[in-house]
């Protein structure tokens, strides 16, 4: 079992990786800026063939929309686990499954029908970050 130490590292790291995420997407709606993300499309896209250009107006737009829910999210996430972790651990622990969980099953399903599986191998890696430290109830310092 790991140690709250640990365990709260973890999700902050996890926390952050979804806010440095969200960042990335909102900069893809501006074309300066696109590049790592229409790279990354292109990727999930499999093979590599440079069509996914997310130069559309309504690409950039859910690019924007999608990157400020993810940077709000990964701002709950971290004050979930700096704020409330430390004093009722089981409430946190409920809430950042239960939010991530979601999200994973909603992303995994939008990405199978958008016809980008690979997406949910991704996003299998990424739910770790949350569920591998909060698989079992968390140790209290008291036991």
């Amino acid at each position: 079992m790991m140690t709250p130490q640990t365990t709260v590292t973890i999700l902050k790291a996890g926390s952050a990786i979804v806010v440095g995420f969200g960042i990335l997407t909102a900069f893809a709606a501006f074309p300066p800026t696109a590049e790592p993300t229409r790279l990354l499309a292109d990727m999930i896209f499999w093979p590599p063939d440079g069509a996914e250009t997310g130069a559309a107006s309504e690409t950039r737009l859910f690019s924007a929309i999608t990157g400020g829910v993810l940077v709000g999210w990964g701002v709950l996430l971290w004050l979930l686990v700096t704020r409330v972790f430390p004093r009722d651990p089981e409430t946190a622990r409920f809430m950042i499954l239960a939010s991530v969980g979601t999200w994973f099953v909603v992303d995994g399903l939008g990405s199978f029908a958008a016809g980008a599986p690979i997406n949910v191998v991704l996003n299998t890696g990424f739910l770790a970050l949350f569920v591998l430290p909060l698989i079992r109830p968390v140790a209290t310092a008291d036991g």
